[in-house]
């Protein structure tokens, strides 16, 4: 091999199966070799694939990431590179690899993927290959066994995030998206982070990273792949092709999860609508639809056009049919609104961020005992209860569906109707998750919502939650700011803690004495 290699200027490479027969015989050019094409069937993720690549390099180059690359994408068992003497043509160095078991952990990065084995000449090479493979595939299977053992019907997903700005920013951004991940019920085995110049408008990856994650995902074990990015059709499709495994969007994930929390019938419609808002410019002719068989080809037009203009006139039929029911609550909203102003009660919504802790303040401050969980989005549906505050002031506190940073368009305008009971608000108690690193983004991110709904002119009281959890000084250092950043200042308190809640009740009372009595006795009267 090395000789011919030399005399042709070609690589040249061989497959051979566990007895040491040659298999395939691939011939490349100077710098790199195609391998044979298995088509799209994987080996079974506990054995490898039964043979071992041995191929020629004429360069001096030891074993490069395309190597790597296809004895982790084929499962080879093997792979091997024989270094060329230019001048003589014999072989130099051999350099081999294979792959590692996955840890029995399933999601530590830092592990390396491939054991190197120690170059040799071809005469000195004394590795017992049959006992070697027996012995991995052995640990394998007895790690397969395991997680079957502990396997459930959760999704197993990598975290995906893609920047063109700071990478520290993006690290913090899938910290959030592993986040929504646990709240949707998925297994966060990986995240992977690329910082680029430019996203690539395809893979949104580079390169070398969609190699890496196609790695990591068979490695691992992985079903599903989550980009902290939205992305368009195209990418998804190209991106599902190349990883053969699905992929969804940060937008896709968060209407999963409203999807799974929808109790209501109304919650049920906004959700179902924000998906089908989702759907309808993401119903292609593609690999993986229904009627892909029809894509392409003389016969093969005209009937997957029309099947894909039925869906579309489907979907485009049933949102108009959701949008009529949305609209129908909306005004079935409002008119329980002019019956509770007739009251002359005012009117107190709880904002913030997802899971700030606006459902247990609620309980709290009113004795409830309105649904809480630990997780992003647990509360849908709105929730009012009475509340009397010092001085015998009575008023109504309305939970609200918590905020995130880059909130789908299409949830937040199926969520219009519920959105719309913050308008009549007197005031807006802003719950913020003190612990939170992230706090002042999240307070930034509640403001340009509010202010994008046209809310952003309702007084807000600034509440940092979960001050417990904070040391002293950090909490007035975040006061501080949050003075700078808003000119506002803000009440700690733990919705946990009763004795801590009296100062926002004070805060509440008084502004409510200041003006929010005050506006609704002046509507009564011009009435």
């Amino acid at each position: 091999m090395s000789e011919l290699s030399n005399e042709t200027g070609r690589q040249i490479g061989i497959l051979l199966d566990r007895k040491g027969h040659v298999e395939y015989v691939m011939v490349g050019n100077a710098k790199q070799i195609e391998m044979p094409d298995f088509g799209r069937t994987r080996a079974a993720t506990d054995r490898f694939r039964g043979l071992r690549c041995v191929h020629t390099h004429l360069q001096g180059e030891k074993l490069t990431q395309d190597d790597l690359t296809d004895l982790a994408l084929l499962r080879l068992d093997l792979m091997s590179i024989i270094q060329v003497e230019r001048e003589t043509g014999l072989p130099g160095l051999i350099y081999s690899a294979h792959l590692l078991p996955a840890t029995e952990n399933g999601n530590e990065s830092d592990v390396d993927d491939f054991e190197f084995l120690e170059p040799a000449i071809p005469s000195q090479l004394d590795v017992d290959f049959v006992s070697l493979i027996n012995s991995l595939e052995s640990e394998m299977a007895r790690l397969r066994q395991t997680a079957r053992a502990k396997q459930t019907n959760r999704d197993r997903a990598i975290l995906v995030g893609v920047t063109t700005g700071y990478i520290e920013e993006a690290e913090e951004s899938l910290v959030e998206l592993e986040e929504l991940a646990l709240s949707a019920d998925v297994v966060v085995l990986d995240k992977i982070v690329q910082r680029r110049p430019q996203v690539d408008a395809k893979t949104v990856l580079g390169r070398g990273k969609l190699d890496e994650l196609l790695i990591r995902s068979m490695r691992l074990g992985a079903d599903l792949i989550v980009f902290d990015t939205e992305l368009s059709p195209a990418q998804v499709r190209v991106l599902s092709e190349a990883t053969d495994l699905k992929v969804i969007d940060r937008p896709q994930l968060i209407l999963d999860i409203f999807a799974q929390r929808a109790q209501s019938r109304e919650g049920k419609l906004q959700v179902e609508l924000a998906q089908l808002k989702y759907l309808l410019p993401r119903l292609v002719i593609g690999q993986n639809s229904a009627f892909s068989r029809l894509a392409g080809g003389i016969g093969g037009r005209g009937p997957g056009e029309t099947k894909l203009e039925t869906d579309r006139r489907r979907v485009r039929d049933r949102i108009s049919h959701l949008e009529k029911q949305v609209d129908n609550l909306g005004r079935q909203r409002n008119e329980r609104r002019k019956v509770r102003s007739q009251k002359n009660l005012p009117l107190i919504s709880l904002v913030g961020y997802t899971n700030a802790g606006k459902s247990t303040l609620l309980n709290a401050l009113t004795q409830s005992d309105v649904y809480v969980e630990k997780k992003m989005f647990a509360t849908l549906d709105p929730t009012s209860r009475r509340l009397r505050l010092p001085y015998d002031q009575e008023v109504i506190v309305n939970d609200t569906v918590g905020f995130i940073r880059d909130l789908p368009e299409t949830l937040v305008a199926a969520f219009r109707a519920t959105l719309e009971e913050i308008s009549d608000s007197d005031l807006l108690v802003h719950v913020v998750d003190a612990s939170n690193p992230r706090a002042l983004q999240q307070i930034a991110s509640v403001d340009k919502i509010l202010t994008d709904l046209s809310l952003g002119q309702i007084p807000q009281i600034i509440v940092l939650n979960k001050s417990d959890q904070v040391k002293g000084p950090e909490i007035v250092a975040l006061q501080r700011d949050i003075l700078l950043d808003k000119h506002a200042e803000s009440v700690a308190i733990s919705a946990i803690h009763r004795n801590s809640l009296s100062v926002l009740a004070e805060r509440v009372a008084a502004t409510i004495g200041d003006f929010g009595f005050e506006k609704r006795i002046i509507a009564a009267q011009a009435k």
